[in-house]
Parts: structure tokens; C-alpha cells; sequence
């Protein structure tokens, strides 16, 4: 599967910390239903063989909607389910060794912080890129925010798909205008929302309005 650009558009990515009311596997059909056009099964807690049962009910589920699937981090589950795409920091394995794992149809995302991070990304091998912290999110607790200027330069030193990640929300969705991004990466705007399909529809079209200024 191609990684284009329309992908990055609303790229969600899961964490359990709201499953209650809804599963997770009702979460994510509910963000695609809104809009959402990738999912990232992102997994910190689960032990191999309990992501990989889940990875394999959710990638069935994104086949059936045409969505893109990516696994967080996990190569060995992202091969066994089949997934369309995996997701690595610079902490994981490295893309170049990712792609050898793989092979050619896996689709690889990379997450860079620096134009350097980002061209060694794309010689590696990188499909996507995932660019952040944006702004200050409670996702991650140990990341710097991105100065404004960077993420603009590695839009532009690349020309592979860009993803904007980290405490976007549709309050600041419209100050990444003019930087560049294809779209946004969300965890907690889509997956804490009370209605996730109507604040996916919402922040579908705020993404849609911001790539298009």
C-alpha cells in the first residue's frame, strides 16, 4: 500500500486509558465512521500475544472501512497481523533494519525531531514521517515542543508524507496553516472525546481546512 498523502489527513492513535463505554475495537470503527483516515495501534501494556489478538481484530476492521493500519513499535506484531504499515521512534529499531525485517509492501513511519533526524529517516527507507511534540500534550511526559521554524524546515527538506503530532487539538488544529503537514496525529482529541465520531467528523475538516490555506 502506497503512503500518500490524503493518509496523514487524521491519523489516530489508540490508547486504552479511555476504553470504558466503548471497546477499543468500537472506538476505532467509531473514529473512521467520523473521518479518520490511518490508524495506529499503539500498545504499551499488553504483553505480545494480547496485541497481537488485538492487532489482528483491528486490522480486519480498518481492511473492511480501506483505512490504513499501522502497529506502534512492534515488528514482529505489525508482520503477524498482516498490518499495512509500522511505526518506529528513534529509541526503536532503526528504519533501515525495520525495512529489512519487512520487506518492500510495509509501509514505514518514522518519528524525527530535526531536519537531520528526518533525512536519515527517508534515506533509511521511511514512507511517512511523524513530527512533534507541537504543543505540550499529556501523551508523553518527556518530550520537548517543536519550535515552529523546524517543523516548517523538515516539511520542506522532504518529500515524503508529514504528519504534525503532539497536543493538537481543534482549538490549535488551524496554527499548523502554512507549515506544510499533510495532516495531524491524534490520541487523546479523538480517543478521550465523548462522541468520537462527531469530533472525528469535526477535526476531519479542520485538518482538511488547514492543508488546504
Amino acid at each position: 500500500m502506497k503512503c500518500d498523502k490524503e493518509t496523514m489527513l487524521l491519523y489516530a492513535v489508540t490508547d486504552r486509558a479511555w476504553v470504558g463505554r466503548q471497546s477499543l475495537y468500537e472506538q476505532v470503527e467509531s473514529a473512521i465512521k467520523g473521518g479518520a483516515t490511518c490508524v495506529q495501534l499503539r500498545e504499551k501494556q499488553l504483553n505480545d500475544e494480547d496485541f497481537l489478538k488485538e492487532a489482528v481484530e483491528i486490522s480486519a476492521l480498518c481492511r473492511k472501512y480501506n483505512v490504513p493500519f499501522f502497529i506502534n513499535d512492534n515488528v514482529e506484531v505489525a508482520i503477524k497481523c498482516n498490518a499495512d504499515g509500522i511505526h518506529v521512534g528513534q529509541e526503536d529499531m532503526a528504519a533501515e533494519q525495520v525495512r529489512s525485517r519487512v520487506g518492500d509492501d510495509m509501509m514505514i513511519g518514522v518519528s524525527v525531531h530535526s531536519v537531520e533526524e528526518a533525512l536519515e529517516a527517508v534515506k533509511n527507507g521511511a514512507d511517512c514521517l511523524g513530527v512533534g511534540a507541537i504543543f505540550s500534550t499529556s501523551t508523553k511526559t518527556d518530550v520537548d515542543v517543536l519550535p515552529r521554524k523546524v517543523l516548517c524546515d523538515i516539511c520542506n527538506a522532504v518529500d515524503i508524507p508529514v504528519v504534525a503530532i503532539g497536543g493538537i487539538s481543534k482549538e490549535n488544529i488551524s496554527q499548523l496553516a502554512g507549515t506544510g503537514v499533510d495532516g495531524v496525529a491524534l490520541v487523546s482529541a479523538i480517543f478521550g472525546a465523548d462522541d468520537i465520531e462527531g469530533e472525528c467528523r469535526i477535526l476531519r475538516r479542520l485538518s482538511e481546512e488547514m492543508v488546504n490555506r
